[in-house]
């Protein structure tokens, strides 16, 4: 039954009430989180038994402490870690938890389509719900939503935050664009769903934004059928909320350069890049380069030369830790 001691979150600090845990997935994000100081780490002793079940045990003492728990719901192990953790937490007598869920599983299936389908967003918003109240009350603190009405599945006692990783998007279309040789670049969407940000983000840039209709052919497959603008000699930086198997994004950015584009990056909040995906997408040959954010710690393991990732933990920080509470330690 070999044991191990999760995350590695080891920094101690006596002028903050705030203790950082993170689930296994999540223990990178977690130690940049706690090198920007003010937090405690907490530690979790994990244990794995012949039969696959799981032995876990708070080992810090969490009592009147501000809890902090990371953790994505990247598949459904992930999500019961984060479920069991936060459940210990409480009964550990944390004064409040705040669960933060850099990527939030299934958010694509925030709707049923068809008769019988089971809307897994709402299901594991239902779970997360259910965890017990804090002495002051939980929360949860999601970021960048594929859909903003997820929010409205959680219910008492937990209370969402929708959190953008806006200063990190920016940053990496920035960076992607300064590369080229291109006079301007346009901002592009995947497709007509994500217009309204896509814009959004062009007018903070001050740079033209265009997308692409399109339609589903399958599970993968997508075909466009017109574009909102002329990109001819210019170069394109498509930004999508999340990169999966990356069928949409090959199918914008084959569009684009056939319209005359002088070449094609991309940008992504969450970087999922499921099996041979980020393969595919290089050997594809129709991107210069993807650059992606490290709240699906996916995008982390896979990064180099060809997938650059930029930390959320600013972000993050920025959020958990009011500047005039902040560790003046260096």
């Amino acid at each position: 039954m070999p044991s191990a001691t999760l995350p590695g979150l080891t920094r101690d600090s006596a002028q903050t009430h705030l203790q950082l845990y993170a689930t296994q997935a999540y223990a990178l994000l977690g130690r940049a989180l706690m090198d920007r100081g003010d937090f405690e780490g907490g530690v979790v002793e994990a244990r794995l038994f012949p039969d696959g079940e799981r032995y876990r045990r708070i080992e810090s003492v969490a009592d009147g402490r501000d809890v902090i728990l990371l953790g994505g719901t990247i598949d459904d192990q992930s999500t019961l870690e984060l479920f069991d953790l936060a459940c210990a937490l409480v009964h550990r007598g944390a004064h409040t938890l705040t669960l933060v869920i850099p990527f939030f599983g299934y958010q694509t299936m925030e709707r049923a389509v068809r008769p019988g389908e089971v809307v897994v967003a709402k299901t594991r918003a239902r779970l997360l719900s259910s965890i017990p109240l804090a002495g002051s009350g939980n929360r949860a603190v999601l970021l960048d939503l594929h859909s903003e009405g997820i929010t409205h599945y959680f219910s008492d006692p937990i209370r969402p935050v929708h959190l953008y990783a806006q200063p990190v998007v920016l940053e990496l279309i920035r960076e992607l664009a300064a590369e080229t040789d291109a006079d301007s670049f346009v901002l592009g969407a995947t497709d007509a769903g994500r217009a309204k940000w896509v814009e959004h983000l062009a007018n903070q840039l001050g740079v033209d934004a265009a997308f692409v209709f399109k339609r589903r052919l399958d599970g993968e497959r997508t075909e466009v059928t017109a574009m909102s603008a002329d990109v001819r000699g210019r170069e394109v930086v498509l930004y999508d909320d999340m990169i999966r198997t990356g069928g949409s994004l090959l199918g914008a950015a084959r569009a684009y350069l056939d319209a005359g584009a002088s070449g094609v990056s991309a940008v992504c909040t969450h970087g999922v890049f499921p099996g041979e995906a980020l393969a595919k997408l290089r050997a594809s040959g129709l991107l210069r380069a993807i650059a992606a954010t490290d709240s699906h710690p996916n995008a982390s393991a896979l990064a180099g030369d060809f997938l650059r990732v930029r930390s959320v933990a600013d972000v993050l920080h920025d959020f958990l830790v009011p500047a005039e509470h902040r560790d003046a330690a260096p």
